[in-house]
Parts: structure tokens; sequence; C-alpha cells
């Protein structure tokens, strides 16, 4: 792996390790992606902090046969390791819990000390919007969590599902007065939760969401070097926004022909 961006200070000597094409550790990749602390002034009037993780294609396609893994990588897996491994709650839409078989969150020994430091769970929460709740409760997503998974819904949510969805053990909280969850209430909501570093995994549909609300904050996308072609979304789907929102590059790195990179907004 090497990184191509932020450029290196021309004092630094080709070879360096900060330049050199190698193999970064563990605790390297997450001190890149580290969360703003709580005082940075990019938080300022900020609930919690909303960063997205995605992968696409050459050709813009989420995923291939219904999946993001044909599209990933083994850097790629570790980024999103790592990107769990610092995250307090993963959020993420039923519809990709079904297709991508969620399992729950598990405990790494690499980020153990890290998340002790922070005062974090020793693995992130589940975080699963659901209007309808139509989730097979019996699966170990509830049923063997290291942490309570959590359903995020609507006040208008059916009243069997939400029961049925807390005898399960989930706890079930409500970003919305309808059916379905506000996107715009989802991190103030999961905040008083003690989550404020939040990480989505989309799909294509709440990401999409999340972006026309204003609610995102940073888009960690990972370019594959694959043409899918076929019909599969692009990693965010849904209605165009007024004005297109501008992000700023934060850093770029490459391996293995994938690109990895981080925006923030602007």
């Amino acid at each position: 792996m090497r990184r191509l961006y932020p450029l290196p200070d021309p004092a630094v000597p080709p070879g360096d390790a900060v330049t050199a094409d190698r193999e970064w550790t563990l605790d390297e990749l997450a001190d890149s992606y580290a969360y703003p602390a709580a005082d940075d002034p990019v938080r300022a009037g900020r609930a919690g902090w909303l960063r997205a993780n995605m992968v696409a294609s050459l050709d813009g396609a989420a995923h291939h046969d219904g999946r993001s893994q044909p599209l990933s990588g083994a850097a790629d897996m570790r980024i999103f390791g790592v990107l769990r491994g610092l995250a307090d709650a993963v959020v993420v839409g039923a519809e990709t819990v079904r297709q991508e078989g969620y399992r729950p969150a598990r405990a790494r020994e690499a980020f153990a000390a890290r998340r002790a430091a922070a005062g974090q769970a020793q693995a992130p929460a589940i975080v699963i919007v659901s209007a309808g709740l139509g989730l097979d409760f019996t699966l170990p997503l509830f049923t063997a969590p290291l942490v309570p998974t959590v359903v995020l819904t609507g006040a208008g949510a059916p009243a069997g599902k939400v029961a049925a969805a807390q005898e399960a053990g989930a706890d079930v909280l409500f970003a919305g007065e309808g059916l379905g969850v506000d996107p715009a209430r989802v991190a103030g909501v999961l905040s008083g939760r003690g989550y404020r570093r939040l990480l989505t995994e989309g799909g294509p549909a709440l990401l999409g969401q999340f972006a026309a609300a204003g609610a995102l904050d940073e888009m960690c996308l990972s370019l594959a070097p694959v043409v899918a072609v076929g019909d599969a979304p692009r990693i965010m789907r849904g209605p165009a926004v007024p004005v297109p929102e501008r992000f700023g590059l934060v850093s770029v790195l490459e391996e293995a022909g994938f690109l990895f990179t981080h925006y923030r907004r602007s």
C-alpha cells in the first residue's frame, strides 16, 4: 500500500516509510482514518459523526449479483475492518442486512486497547434501519451479539414487530414520526445512546437518504479495478439534490490497483 495524497513533504527522501509501497499496519490505518476529536471545529453543531464506507467498480456498480463482496479485495477488507474497529456503531439498511447476511460485529484484539481508551464497547453495535421491521429475529445478529443490536425505525412502525424485536433482545429506537426513519435525526438519536462515531455501510438507498438530508459527514470510497456492467445501482440511490454538495479530499491510498479515497464535507 502506498499513499498518493496528501503528497509527501519534498524533504522526505524516496523510499521513506511514508512514501514506500508496503503493507500498512492496522495501527497506521487506524491513525489515518481516526474520527475527528469531539472539540474539532468540523464537529461544531453535529450531534455525532456519520462516515460511510462503500466499494464501487470502475463503471460505478455498488455490487455484483446483489453483493458487494465480489468487488472487494484483501486491502479493502483490511480497511473495512479498521473502520469498524473505530466505530461506536455500524448503521445499515434492512435490505443490506438480508442481502449481505450480516452477523454481529466481533471484538478484535488489535483494537481492544484503542477502544478501551476511547471508552468504547469491545465491538461496535449493529444498527438496522427498517420501517416495516421485516427481520428474522432468530438470527445471531439478535441472539448472540457482543453488544445488543439496535433497530432504528419510525414511531409508526408495526407495534407487534416492535415488540418482537424487543423480545429478541434488540434495542428499538425511534427516529421519525411516521413509518420510517428521518435520516436527519439518526445521528442525534444514536448520540443519545452514546453512539457518536457512526459508520454506515449502506446500502445505496439508505446512503442516498443520508446524503440528501445533509447528514453525511465523510465518504470512504474504495474504487475497485474491475468492470461489472449489469444494472447494479450506484453507491447512492434516490432523488437528486437541488445543489450538489461538495466534499474535500482527505487522503488517497493505493494497493493492487484499488484506490481508497477518503472525503470529508467541505
